[in-house]
């Protein structure tokens, strides 16, 4: 896919994942617009990097999300890439005798999986008017090989994976190529502070590691973008055969 002169908007752009593809596409030529809950946050990276917008944005909201959408499309028409990129991650405990997070539940499902639907539908109608164009959702390697720690985001990520093999299916035959970008454990903020993990342990990516990977991958013609060890959870579950299966229902 074309990796310069694009007019890109990215959710979740005030730190880890989200920022880093912000700034390797912003240094790569194109006009990013950046998104996320925290204001604070969004003017440091713009300040960071001259000539990127942003919009505060909770993709909690579907009335933000709206308001936002009509507010870059009308103020960059030029839009033409749409990264999914906002995720939220919470340990939650099901065993007897643990009540159940209701907070934390409904905010991984608010963020992960109806802010991905929603931000799509949105923004798709402007998407399919361009000539060429890009979606992109953010899934996970723990969207195939669940971790039971994160039983929720693993749930929602797997959603994720569902939806963005329904939506490429729905836009063939329209300029917008749909990409699924599957992670791996990444040195991030998400899910808050880790505990140091012994030789032996799943060890994160570094983050420049896992932005460089991406892009060059990006600059490819793939469908499913699976990084660093996210590979081996994807082979796990022999997805070529899940494709064939899928192709032969939705004919």
């Amino acid at each position: 896919m074309q990796m310069r002169q694009n007019t890109i908007f990215i959710t979740g752009g005030t730190s880890g994942i989200g920022k880093g593809l912000a700034e390797a596409f912003h240094k790569a030529g194109n006009q990013v617009i950046v998104s996320g809950r925290r204001e604070d946050r969004l003017r440091e990276v713009c300040a960071e990097n001259p000539g990127m917008r942003y919009f505060a944005l909770d993709v909690r909201d579907p009335a933000a999300i709206r308001d936002v959408a009509r507010r870059v499309v009308s103020e960059f028409p030029s839009l033409n890439f749409v990264i999914n990129n906002a995720g939220v991650q919470r340990r939650l405990e099901f065993t007897p005798g643990t009540p159940l997070d209701e907070e934390g539940l409904q905010d991984e499902i608010s963020t992960n999986v109806l802010g991905v639907i929603r931000v799509a539908a949105e923004f798709i109608p402007h998407l399919v008017q361009q000539p060429t164009a890009t979606l992109v959702d953010v899934s996970s390697g723990l969207a195939f090989v669940p971790m039971a720690r994160f039983p929720i985001y693993c749930a929602t990520k797997a959603a994720v994976h569902s939806f963005t093999l329904s939506l490429r299916h729905q836009l063939k035959g329209t300029g917008v190529k749909v990409i699924e970008l599957i992670p791996p454990y990444v040195a991030t903020e998400l899910g808050g502070p880790r505990k140091t993990v012994g030789p032996g342990g799943p060890q994160p990516m570094p983050l420049s590691s896992f932005i460089a990977e991406t892009m060059e991958a990006l600059a490819g013609d793939r469908d499913e973008i699976a990084i660093g060890d996210a590979g081996n959870l994807v082979a796990a579950t022999n997805l070529d055969t899940v494709k064939r299966a899928f192709a032969g229902m939705n004919r």
